[in-house]
């Protein structure tokens, strides 16, 4: 049996990014990967519409087709959907609390028997603050590999110094440039060397071992 994933994100180049670190992560360029979200794809998607979605009844029915569904979601903007980032006393929350409790918001989101019984086959994705930060080992000096804030101005400053080694001559939030700058995470041996380097990135890459999932062949 073929394992398939269903994505939702807040858009096309985090899809991009994610794909490639599951088929590094599986050693399967083959990977079964769909978009369930944006649904209009003539629409960027947002941290609403992964909200929306999720609160949806297309949402409950993707599990009749999906194995896994993986929910991915930004935290640089989470005072919006009212995730505090500091604590009482005014000192920033770690990227695992953040996690926890965006984890908490998403679960409260769904209704309890359905969380009870599907919770074990969804995966969060949950990026602190960006899904750029995830690319920082890959193209960073070392200092900046951790980072969690600024990460697409450090990501873009990093690659626009070389435009020939990528041919990319300046960042810029398009999908096919994410394919590109992702890539290198679809080798199993690049993404296991690196994904511990940032926070947020080794937390997906548990969620991801702790369901013990094994593609067949």
């Amino acid at each position: 049996m073929t394992i398939t994933f269903g994505l939702v994100t807040e858009g096309r180049t985090d899809q991009a990014v994610i794909r490639a670190i599951l088929a590094g992560y599986f050693g399967d360029d083959n990977i079964r990967v769909t978009s369930l979200n944006p649904s209009d794809k003539n629409k960027l998607g947002g941290w609403s519409q992964v909200f929306q979605y999720c609160n949806s009844p297309d949402f409950k029915d993707a599990f009749e087709s999906k194995d896994y569904v993986i929910i991915h979601i930004d935290t640089d903007i989470s005072p919006q959907y009212k995730i505090a980032q500091i604590d009482q006393d005014g000192n920033s929350l770690s990227p695992n609390q953040l996690i926890e409790n965006v984890k908490d918001k998403f679960k409260h989101l769904l209704d309890p028997e359905f969380y009870q019984r599907y919770g074990e086959r969804i995966i969060f994705a949950i990026a602190v603050h960006s899904i750029e930060c995830w690319l920082l080992p890959l193209y960073c000096e070392e200092n900046e590999k951790s980072a969690i804030d600024s990460c697409f101005d450090k990501l873009a400053e990093a690659i626009n110094k070389e435009p020939e080694k990528l041919k990319i001559i300046k960042l810029d939030k398009k999908s096919k440039y994410y394919q590109k700058i992702s890539l290198p995470y679809s080798r199993n041996e690049i993404l296991l060397n690196h994904y511990s380097l940032n926070p947020s990135f080794k937390i997906f890459i548990e969620e991801l071992q702790a369901r013990n999932i094994y593609i067949n062949d």
